[in-house]
């Protein structure tokens, strides 16, 4: 069976599961196209308000497919950059999607599966689901901005200790970190993404976009070029639709509803 990404929908959130039973889940190329495609078809869909990325079958993904990876030694170079390419396209693609992206985590979330995980605005975890960046234990070096992103969601020395010794992290001590938003019980990563889903749903499109734009670019921006990006947001949300509906509703009491 071949690795591939499922698509669904629940309400106003689309679910893409990541699904490759006979390697745990392990990402490919496949996967990788099918991840841009989806976002980008998404984006332009405005009956979708949000995304979850899920693993099939009760864990998330096992990272790099480890037999795919020694092939690709017999071959050039070349072909790994092009693997590679393949999927930081889908977590630029994640990153610069205007709507939110949650991930839902159960079982493991290795190598890739981590990066792909924290590329994610917000991570849903089950406390017994386990996050770990392998990749020195086979003398290889992290891919899919791993060690961008863990080396500003922690302290430098612990993000060094999970790259370079490859130990695993639960989701618990993720979520005394504040990497993990929210955990569940086994099982219910899934769900609980979708209720907190759904609760975005229900916010101005506009806002949420704007949020997250601002976000991505204050990480090394001076303190006034944000400020004026935010003046640049507000402004623009304050004269669109929704902030009339917003205020509006919030002024009489009412419960919004946003276009």
């Amino acid at each position: 069976m071949t690795a591939q990404l499922l698509s669904t929908s629940e309400g106003q959130t689309l679910i893409l599961t990541l699904s490759n039973p006979e390697f745990r889940n392990a990402l490919g190329p496949e996967m990788y196209a099918a991840g841009v495609e989806a976002l980008s078809v998404a984006e332009n869909n405005r009956e979708v308000r949000s995304v979850i990325i899920t693993g099939d079958n009760g864990l998330f993904s096992a990272g790099g497919n480890l037999q795919r990876l020694q092939n690709n030694r017999q071959l050039p170079p070349e072909h790994q950059a092009q693997s590679i390419e393949g999927l930081h396209s889908w977590i630029e693609a994640i990153r610069t999607f205007p709507k939110p992206v949650i991930a839902a985590v159960e079982g493991p979330a290795a190598g890739a599966g981590f990066s792909l995980a924290l590329a994610c605005d917000l991570i849903v975890a089950a406390r017994n689901s386990v996050f770990v960046m392998a990749y020195s234990s086979i003398a290889l070096s992290p891919d899919g901005g791993g060690s961008w992103s863990l080396s500003r969601v922690m302290p430098r020395q612990l993000a060094t200790e999970l790259l370079m010794g490859g130990e695993r992290i639960g989701a618990e001590r993720l979520h005394a970190l504040g990497v993990v938003n929210r955990l569940t019980e086994p099982g219910q990563a899934l769900g609980a993404a979708v209720a907190w889903a759904e609760q975005l749903n229900a916010r101005a499109p506009n806002a949420l976009a704007s949020v997250k734009e601002l976000l991505s670019e204050a990480d090394g921006s001076s303190l006034n070029a944000q400020l004026a990006r935010e003046r640049d947001h507000f402004v623009k949300n304050l004269h669109h639709a929704n902030a009339g509906i917003g205020i509006g509703a919030f002024l009489n009491k009412q419960t919004p509803r946003y276009e």
